[in-house]
């Protein structure tokens, strides 16, 4: 039986086969659509999954009060992890890890290489999963000046080279470090991401031969690195984070920021806070939307299947005639055509396979991740598995039952078949499948069209002919030699420092005050130190006043946008006086006098 089964059902398809190229063709670009959706919302769904403790890891989270609002930031207390594994119950172990990475260069002989990466506390290694395949946790700090890196960073600074531990490398050309360790590559699905991780201790070290100041990890308005937390395993979530509401404020009193854990769970999913909750937004609106579209055009290549297969209904007629005469049951022809169904879904499943390996490459371009088809991972399999049965249950379905329903007399006699319901169906069908099409093609074009505003609004400066390069320990009494170096190529016009790039807002203060303003506004003011030549340069506009001369005396002197300028006074502020707040260890503010009001620009 089953073998008569397959053997009608591919005699179907090849006397057929324009009706099956364009059913099972249909499908197979359906199920590659939304197959290769899915690879990216399994990636995103399996973010830190590399991590054993990934259930008792926690982010210290500060609430801040900022602007009269209160944000969320990971940034916290240098003091904070050493005091709270002290004091409070329940936490197992706690490490501190820098705030960005470091992009530092490294010398190794004759190669000189960037890299990026943190420095860290040695428990960084317990608390994440992070696999040595060259030395051990144990050693990997054991001295100040140590570092461990990963295997394709082994590989960039040493070449083909096999046993590097204890090698030297030099770093920024002031300090040799030695490489203790070589940890296997972290996956692209992992929050933590680094090329090599030092000891925070040393970063903290060259913190005070910078700034003088012994202070800055004893305090607790002194703010740097993120803290994470391992909690015991029968710990109470709860009432740690009792304990952390207040522990900042009760540490030192003008601190007033509030402190709270977030689980590893949640990092990368629902990382949206608003008023300093979390609001349950985040990466995971990303992968609903983008789930819904995969099984919205799942169910198109189904509609399209079930059209196709219905408008076919009367070539089929006789065939069911025939099959009632001699005695076949509707059952038995509903199992045939839902069959027949499943059949031609596992076929455009493995057609959909072929074009999603062939088109992976692009895909991975387009949403800057390494993904793979995985055929070898069980979960695959049962997702395609659950694919082709869908598909061939939801195509299969209304045709079979339609085709089954067939009085054999009338279609024996060449009667006209009565249509009407089925017809009625596949027109709602055709407009229901045409209307979500529509939807989908004036979404894209609306996206389009916002991609394209944004690439060529007016930003308020020059982006066509503006190159940013960012500069590793930069010398400022150096930059006139270059500049004119450059300037002496004949390629470039001007040239300036910036402590940001131009479109990053720069540094915020809401203490910034000025004559007129109440004291109760707490308005956010963001700001930059730049070299005079950075407004020419960037080709912003003057609108009011000048600009800086490069004299001596502009280094109390300052530049406001269009915005600011209306807020501190309408009716002019050129010549008007901003005390900025910046020297406030020193117990007073430095008056900067408005010189220019350059046009807003877009940062």
């Amino acid at each position: 039986m089953i073998k008569n089964f397959f053997k009608t059902t591919f005699r179907n398809l090849l006397k057929n086969k324009g009706y099956s190229f364009l059913n099972i063709g249909g499908l197979a670009i359906g199920i590659a659509c939304a197959g290769l959706i899915f690879l990216w919302v399994a990636d995103e769904m399996t973010f830190d999954n590399v991590n054993t403790k990934k259930d008792r890891l926690y982010s210290v989270m500060i609430n801040a009060n900022f602007d009269g609002n209160k944000f969320t930031i990971g940034s916290t207390p240098r003091i904070m992890a050493r005091t709270i594994k002290a004091e409070i119950p329940g936490i197992a172990n706690v490490c501190r890890i820098s705030d960005s990475d470091q992009k530092l260069l490294f010398s190794t002989g004759n190669s000189e290489v960037y890299a990026n990466g943190k420095y860290a506390d040695p428990a960084v290694f317990s608390m994440f999963t992070l696999p040595f395949v060259q030395g051990n946790a144990a050693n990997a700090f054991s001295q100040p000046y140590s570092v461990v890196i990963t295997k394709r960073t082994a590989k960039k600074f040493f070449g083909n080279e096999t046993n590097i531990i204890g090698k030297t490398v030099r770093i920024d050309n002031q300090q040799d470090f030695v490489v203790t360790g070589v940890l296997k590559d972290l996956p692209q699905n992992s929050t933590l991401q680094f090329e090599w991780l030092a000891p925070y201790t040393t970063q903290m070290q060259q913190i005070r031969e910078r700034t003088g100041n012994d202070d800055e990890d004893k305090i607790w308005h002194s703010y740097g690195p993120f803290t994470y937390v391992e909690l015991e395993p029968n710990a109470n979530l709860k009432s740690i984070n009792n304990k952390l509401y207040n522990f900042i404020h009760q540490k030192e009193a003008s601190q007033k920021n509030a402190a709270f854990l977030f689980p590893m769970s949640d990092w990368h999913l629902y990382s949206d806070f608003a008023n300093g909750k979390q609001t349950g937004g985040g990466q995971i609106k990303q992968v609903r939307l983008l789930s819904a579209i995969a099984w919205v055009i799942l169910l198109i290549a189904c509609i399209n299947f079930m059209n196709l297969a219905t408008a076919r209904s009367e070539k089929r007629a006789r065939e069911v005639g025939v099959r009632k005469v001699l005695g076949a049951q509707r059952q038995g022809l509903i199992a045939q055509f839902i069959g027949e169904a499943l059949l031609m879904s596992a076929l455009a499943a493995i057609c959909a396979i072929a074009i999603m390996f062939f088109t992976l490459p692009e895909f991975n371009n387009l949403v800057h991740k390494n993904l793979s088809l995985g055929l070898g991972n069980p979960t695959h399999i049962a997702a395609l598995v659950i694919i082709i049965l869908v598909c061939g249950l939801t195509a299969g379905s209304y045709p079979s039952l339609y085709l089954s329903s067939f009085n054999p007399v009338a279609v024996l006699k060449g009667l006209k078949i009565k249509t009407g319901g089925a017809e009625t169906v596949r027109k709602g069908l055709v407009v229901l499948q045409f209307t979500i099409s529509v939807v989908f093609i004036i979404s894209t074009l609306i996206i389009y069209m916002q991609i394209q505003h944004v690439k060529s609004r007016n930003l308020g400066f020059n982006k066509d002919n503006l190159v940013e390069i960012d500069m590793q320990h930069w010398n400022r009494r150096a930059f006139p030699v270059v500049k004119q170096q450059l300037i002496n190529t004949g390629l470039v016009a001007n040239a300036a420092q910036s402590d940001h790039v131009t479109i990053d807002g720069g540094n915020s203060d809401d203490r910034f005050t000025w004559e007129g303003k109440p004291r109760d506004n707490k308005i956010s003011l963001t700001f930059r130190n730049v070299s005079p030549e950075f407004v020419s340069t960037s080709g912003m506009h003057i609108i009011e006043g000048r600009d800086f001369k490069g004299e001596a005396s502009d280094s109390l002197n300052v530049i406001v946008t269009k915005s600011l300028a209306k807020i501190i006074d309408k009716n002019g502020v050129v010549g008007k006086i901003i005390q900025s707040p910046r020297s406030m260890r020193e117990g007073a503010y430095k008056n900067l006098r408005i010189v220019g009001v350059v046009d807003d620009y877009v940062f």
